[in-house]
């Protein structure tokens, strides 16, 4: 099963979204809130425009 994003309101009201895995482990959370739902979806689309082009910057060493 696919992965899936899940949009929310949090306890103030605002949007907030978490990406769940096909598991339904939550893999990535929003690090902010929205005011709006379309501000939140926009983050959403963001991260499927962006995401699959990211590179890794691995700072362990």
């Amino acid at each position: 099963m696919a992965g899936k994003f899940e949009l929310y309101e949090d306890k103030s009201g605002q949007y907030r979204f978490r990406l769940k895995a096909g598991n339904g482990e939550v893999i990535a959370t929003s690090s902010e809130s929205y005011k709006t739902k379309a501000a939140a979806l926009n983050g959403i689309e963001s991260i499927k425009k962006n995401a699959g082009d990211a590179n890794v910057d691995d700072q362990t060493s």
